[in-house]
């Protein structure tokens, strides 16, 4: 399979009834893994933006929002808004 069919299944899979539906996901994570995850979504996003064609090519723009908002969360709950921000000044220099 090519990209662009990768991305047709993805965009089929998404549209199923019931995967608008809110659901709660309890989680226990190290604070390591924290920042990992926010540097994942945060990645991807950027990727998305850089290649339209791609697998998240089709992905609204307010689910993009979403999980960006998540990964703001999980950096607030566990504390490391402040560090995030820090490495991301190193991480540019």
């Amino acid at each position: 399979m090519n990209v662009n069919d990768v991305a047709k299944v993805f965009d089929t899979i998404l549209s199923i009834p019931g995967m608008g539906e809110v659901v709660k996901v309890d989680m226990k994570m190290s604070r390591k893994n924290v920042l990992l995850l926010n540097q994942v979504i945060e990645l991807g996003i950027a990727a998305k933006a850089d290649d339209k064609s791609g697998l998240l090519g089709s992905v609204p723009a307010e689910d993009l929002v979403e999980l960006r908002n998540l990964a703001g969360d999980c950096l607030t709950k566990a504390g490391l808004n402040e560090l995030n921000e820090k490495l991301k000044v190193l991480g540019a220099k």
